[in-house]
């Protein structure tokens, strides 16, 4: 059938525009909806694979050094050098891992799972979040609290790696060889050091249901997560090559460290090695058994051979925070109100107030955000409906809205 002179046509397949719910209108063509969807559908898996062939490309051809991925963490993460050291050189390991032939010389390299123990605020899981910018391999961060025994009232152990198979588009290949991030670990360590004669279900239990994922086996996993029933689907994925790191406050295991640091100072040198002791950082001198100590069982401490400290975060360490990493907190709330057309600045002395008031309520660097939030939040609901285009920020700002929030407060 001839068309007609006066309608417009698809460019891709000459459908008029009267057959069509949407004609998009370009400079010299016309597309319509079902062809943008069908181009949609081919641009999403021409980049799926793309992505794919970039990872293997990474994984073969342009492994980051150590030094590498440490210089990444360093222009988003202040401080914490023994820290980022020990999670360079694990996921470098793991990276090589994956190169590994087994057929050859018959050496396997084992997984070099990490564990990192730090008060909460210091940095733990923005360095999780950090290298995931950095990496090739798909990510995942879990949360340990909500795991539970099966058949109790929780999620199953399964369902971390269902987070993993979502970050891999459950693409199951791509998942097995990449990482995961388990964060408050120590929140699943049992009630005592002794093994329970009741049930600990979201703790030694749990600790017991991990064992298997972290040191290598074929897991089904509910690919929705949540609880598991005998009718759902499951998808099996081996965890020989998926990278743990675990992370937790371990709130009060300092004791635990001077407890086992002062029974070995008997003698005359007793006096000269404690005064030795830096008591404001105990994490420094913190061991595996410590972690036993805590109520961690002996097997999983196994299975997370790299055992590493987060320091506590100083005053200088904190102001430097505000300012210098890529992501500051200055530099956010500077973008926000520049979308509205607002110059926002920071002056100094309102920044050492900020981290004045941080370290009173011994929050680490999580708490500077809730601070300045509340200094800027009378700021934030009334200048875009304003006029003023432009907001100094100084201590004496700072002092009185802090000071009408502690009020508020307190009635």
């Amino acid at each position: 059938m001839a068309k007609k002179k006066d309608e417009e046509y698809c460019s891709f397949c000459g459908a008029p525009r009267s057959q069509t719910n949407l004609m998009l209108e370009g400079i010299n063509a016309l597309i319509c909806d079902e062809c943008a969807r069908r181009a949609g559908e081919v641009i999403e898996e021409a980049l799926h694979k793309a992505n794919q062939s970039a990872a293997e490309k990474l994984t073969k051809e342009a492994l980051p050094h150590p030094i590498e991925i440490k210089d990444f963490l360093d222009s988003y993460v202040i401080g914490q050098e023994d820290a980022k050291r020990f999670l360079s050189v694990a996921v470098y390991n793991h990276y090589k891992r994956l190169l590994q032939n087994d057929d050859k010389d018959g050496v396997e390299i084992e997984k070099s799972n990490i564990i990192m123990v730090g008060s909460t605020g210091t940095g733990k899981t923005l360095l999780a979040r950090t290298i995931a910018k950095m990496l090739h391999v798909p990510f995942a961060v879990v949360d340990a609290t909500v795991l539970t025994e099966a058949g109790y009232v929780g999620e199953d152990i399964e369902s971390i790696l269902t987070r993993l198979l979502q970050a891999a588009d459950y693409d199951v290949k791509q998942a097995e060889r990449g990482i995961v991030f388990i964060d408050e670990i120590d929140k699943i360590a049992r009630k005592s050091d002794n093994p329970s004669i009741t049930r600990d279900v979201s703790g030694e239990g749990v600790q017991q249901g991990l064992l298997k994922l972290l040191e290598g086996s074929v897991v089904n996993v509910p690919p929705q997560g949540g609880r598991k029933h005998p009718e759902q689907k499951m998808i099996p994925v081996d965890t020989k090559h998926i990278l743990f790191i675990c992370a937790g406050a371990f709130d009060g295991i300092e004791k635990k460290i001077a407890q086992r640091l002062n029974t070995r100072m008997v003698g005359y040198t007793a006096g000269l090695q404690n005064k030795k002791i830096d008591r404001e950082n105990m994490l420094r001198y913190i061991r595996p058994q410590d972690l036993k100590s805590y109520g961690l069982i002996p097997e999983i401490i196994g299975r997370l051979p790299i055992l590493t400290h987060l320091e506590p975060l100083d005053r200088t360490a904190l102001r430097n925070i505000m300012t210098e990493p890529k992501n500051a907190i200055t530099k956010q709330y500077e973008k926000l109100f520049a979308m509205d057309g607002i110059k926002l600045s920071f002056t100094p002395d309102m920044l050492d107030f900020v981290v004045d008031k941080a370290v009173e309520f011994k929050l680490g660097a999580r708490g500077l955000r809730s601070i300045v939030e509340t200094i800027m939040m009378d700021a934030m609901f009334t200048m875009p409906s304003g006029k003023k285009k432009t907001l100094v920020v100084d201590k004496a700002y700072a002092e009185a809205h802090l000071a009408v929030d502690e009020l508020l407060q307190e009635d």
